[in-house]
């Protein structure tokens, strides 16, 4: 793949380098968050590897603008911080997936490798549900005249809940088939990104009608009504 490294500290910064170079990949790399910005808007990278603290502009606002303009460009972001508010607000910009600092070398590389995984199989495209258009292939939702963008991942999790409706999907099966991660993690991170994907969808997200929760299993797919 070729991918876009953000990250300010010299030392991670080449550390990540030769850790993505070694395992096969073209990679770029931005100190900081405007010229991130202006790097990824310029043209389009398989996989966008973005840090949360940044100098000149946060990670944050960078996500929010790749999103914007690059609505299917993944983007993998880096946090030291533990906090669940800055995750989710990650998440809400448009991060694919988030790795909390300090971190392995295999998980990284897992998770990179993932999110630069299609599956062929999954041939669903767009979907119609109350009231709502959700186009996995373009990677948005529409609800009257507003659009929202969808990322990778959460196409991801449309197409897997709408594959196997009728029954309860795991928060395992959502790691392992949709994120390709290991299902014994011990995590809320699915939690988290289906709260998001929710205010996405979900014409009220307080009472869901097409991603119900299905109480100690998981999720799964509703009908609207």
């Amino acid at each position: 793949m070729r991918i876009l490294v953000v990250e300010d500290e010299p030392g991670l910064r080449e550390g990540l380098l030769d850790l993505l170079r070694g395992d096969g990949h073209s990679v770029e790399a931005c100190a900081d968050g405007a010229s991130a910005a202006t790097r990824g808007l310029a043209e389009p990278f398989d996989l966008v590897l973005l840090d949360l603290m940044l100098p000149r502009l946060d990670g944050i606002e960078v996500c929010r603008r790749l999103r914007a303009a690059r609505p299917g460009m993944p983007i993998l972001m880096l946090t030291a911080r533990g906090s669940e508010d800055d995750k989710v607000r990650g998440l809400g910009e448009g991060a694919d997936d988030y790795v909390t600092k300090p971190f392995g070398a295999r998980e990284l590389l897992a998770r990179v490798r993932a999110l630069g995984r299609r599956a062929p199989s999954e041939s669903v495209e767009r979907i119609d549900v109350d009231g709502v258009v959700m186009d996995l292939a373009m990677l948005f939702v529409q609800r009257g005249a507003d659009k929202t963008p969808l990322t990778p991942r959460e196409a991801g999790m449309l197409r897997w809940l709408h594959k196997h409706a009728g029954r309860a999907v795991t928060r395992a099966e959502i790691l392992e088939h949709v994120w390709g991660q290991r299902g014994d993690l011990q995590t809320r991170a699915v939690d988290m990104a289906i709260a998001v994907l929710r205010k996405k969808v979900e014409k009220d997200p307080a009472h869901p009608k097409i991603i119900v929760s299905v109480k100690g299993a998981g999720y799964a797919w509703g009908d609207g009504g």
